[in-house]
This record gives C-alpha cells, structure tokens and sequence, in this order.
C-alpha cells in the first residue's frame, strides 16, 4: 500500500466520520485510528510511522492490537503555516535527519525568498549514514523552512512551503 492510497483511505474515513479501521493484505497489516489516547503520555514505537491527515484526524500505521481511545476533547493546534494561498508542501520521502546544507558551516541550499526550478535540491535527510537529496518537484518561491537544521523527521512531514509559480 503506498502513500497516495493510505492518505485516499484517511480521507475517506474522516468523510464517513469512522473511528478505527483496519485492513490485512497478505502480510501488510494497516490500522488507522483517528483522535488521541488522553489517558497519559504515549511511548513511541519507531517500527512504525504515523501519516497525518488534517487536524484535528490523525493516523498511525501500527500491527499491535490496543483498546479504543475517546475521542479528543482538547483543542488542536493550529497547522503551520496556515495557507492562506494555495502553497505547495514539500514532504519527507523517508525517515531520518534533515540537513539544510550540504556541511556544516555551507550556505544553505535554499532559503525563505528564494526561487528554486523543477529537480533543484532543497536539503538532504541523512537515513542510515546515506545522505538523500530532496529535491523540489515545483518550480517558485519557497515560502517557508518548516524544519531546523539537524532536526529528526518522518516519513511525509513538510518540509518546505512553495508558492508554485503559474
């Protein structure tokens, strides 16, 4: 199952407001549970990523059974940046650290304000000691670093936000 048809099937479920599902394809196992467990602090399981959807829906990918969870009653934060403007979001193909240069010390590869083209690398995610490049897959402006330099990061969180040029 890739990443289009796990964000098509969250879609779904929060159109048809269903809570929990949970889907077995060979071996793939997929559960999706939307709100939060307000019972205490959750300890994270690194074996498996989280996919988010819009707020205040949340999904995980997990293959271990666990009770079902009230729905949230705190208020979510809101997403940032809010796009007032239709801003194109740049996400993690994989799990690791993000790099904004290509050393320490190095200029940045991009910077809020400037204009990046179609395949111009933006920054680098270090994933078992291999150092990926990510590049843009829009032409425009980069708006906004919605990571800082060194920071962990998951699979399909933003990066950057780029106002497509038209």
């Amino acid at each position: 199952m890739n990443q289009k048809e796990l964000k098509e099937l969250i879609e779904f479920l929060i159109e048809k407001d269903i809570a929990e599902f949970e889907l077995e394809r060979g071996d793939v196992k997929v559960r999706i549970k939307r709100g939060a467990d307000s019972s205490g602090p959750a300890v994270q399981d690194t074996r498996f990523f989280a996919v988010q959807s819009a707020p205040p829906s949340s999904a995980t990918v997990d293959s271990a059974p666990s009770a079902t969870t009230p729905p949230r009653t705190t208020t979510p934060e809101p997403a940032a940046p809010e796009p007032s403007e239709d801003l194109h979001m740049v996400r993690s193909p994989i799990v690791g650290t993000f790099y904004e240069s290509p050393s320490p010390g190095a200029p940045p590869f991009v910077k809020p304000g400037d204009m990046v083209e179609v395949g111009q690398v933006l920054c680098i995610v270090e994933a078992m000691k291999l150092m990926n490049e990510i590049e843009s897959d829009v032409a425009g402006e980069v708006v906004k670093k919605l990571i800082a330099n060194g920071q962990p990061i998951e699979y399909g969180q933003e990066l950057f936000a780029i106002r497509s040029r038209k």
